[in-house]
């Protein structure tokens, strides 16, 4: 099998390139130096048609587009990128001029993250980072016309904390206001499908310890925050968190993608770099396909399509993201 088009390390950067630590000498016999280990750079991004396109009056609230050559309205890829809702940028954005190829357009955004939204005191956080994402969204189709779109066919993905937004938006109820005095507030805020890597698929803390028993991730997101977001400080928030569930439970239930899953919703596509173990500790328990596999069981109750892959999965149609997306998004229209 393929490895998936993102890492799932949600501090990495896409077209960056990483380097292996400087080999060690002895100051008494030093030794030869040995060339440094690098991973190919990943090719530069296109020109944006239109770049950092404000969609709301934040200074995080904007996006960039690259617009298909056609004839007709094209599909849109709707990437939103990772960091946990607490860094990143919309330069964490893939396979561009493949899409463009195949005549989809792709827009990327950025977002406020959870700790300016914690500083401007929204609560829970997490409503900031998903709400945009829904703005943004709304804010696309409002462009259809303009920018030759195709409103209906639009897929999200992302990787982490942007690969949750995308299953958020896949599940929930339109967020469209008809009575809204805003126009873009019209607008739709379903998606055609969406594609993930290392989504976390739950932000019920009980639910993770339960999937994976060294969970220790959401928090921050309902405003468990530690100072300056001190890494270190996570175990502690994830603690105060899950202590304090009860209390922002209704929080949960309206941000957790898993709480929104219904029959109507979209087709979905998860991926991770593992395989599942569910009831174990894992390496990397804030991308375990622990939650793949559990969000997999709950579409497959309701009737939602949902393909997932890590190595070894069995039943894999598409090995990476963008083949799932292209063929979703271009697939013919049912008679």
């Amino acid at each position: 099998m393929r490895p998936t088009y993102l890492t799932l390390c949600a501090v990495s950067l896409i077209g960056s390139s990483l380097f292996a630590a400087d080999t060690a000498t002895k100051p008494a016999k030093p030794k030869a130096a040995k060339p440094e280990a690098s991973k190919p750079a990943a090719p530069k991004l296109p020109t944006p048609t239109q770049a950092n396109v404000s969609y709301g009056t934040h200074e995080r609230q904007v996006l960039d587009f690259w617009q298909a050559k056609s004839d007709q309205p094209t599909p849109v890829v709707f990437n939103i990128h990772g960091g946990g809702w607490m860094n990143g940028d919309k330069g964490r954005v893939s396979n561009v001029d493949k899409y463009l190829a195949k005549g989809i357009s792709v827009v990327s955004i950025n977002y406020r993250y959870v700790s300016q939204a914690h500083e401007a005191g929204i609560m829970p956080p997490v409503k900031a980072p998903l709400e945009d994402a829904a703005r943004a969204l709304q804010f696309i189709r409002s462009k259809a016309a303009e920018w030759n779109l195709d409103k209906e066919r639009i897929g999200a993905t992302g990787g982490s904390a942007g690969a949750c937004s995308s299953l958020w938006l896949a599940f929930h109820n339109d967020l469209a206001d008809p009575k809204s005095s805003d126009p873009i507030a019209h607008e739709s805020t379903r998606l055609w499908c969406a594609a993930v890597a290392g989504a976390q698929t739950t932000l019920d803390p009980q639910q993770m310890k339960e999937w994976t028993p060294n969970s220790r991730y959401g928090g921050h997101a309902f405003g468990f925050l530690a100072k300056a977001g001190d890494p270190k400080q996570r175990d502690s928030q994830f603690n105060l968190f899950l202590a304090d569930r009860e209390r922002v439970l209704p929080w949960i239930q309206e941000y957790s993608p898993y709480a929104n899953v219904t029959v109507d919703d979209s087709p979905v596509y998860l991926t991770y770099s593992t395989p599942p173990a569910l009831g174990q500790d894992q390496k990397d328990p804030t991308h375990t396909s622990n939650f793949g596999v559990k969000l997999q069981e709950k579409c497959q109750e309701v009737g939602v399509p949902c393909e997932l892959v890590y190595p070894g999965a069995p039943n894999v149609k598409h090995p990476q993201i963008d083949d799932y997306l292209i063929e979703k998004l271009k697939a013919p229209s049912a008679k």
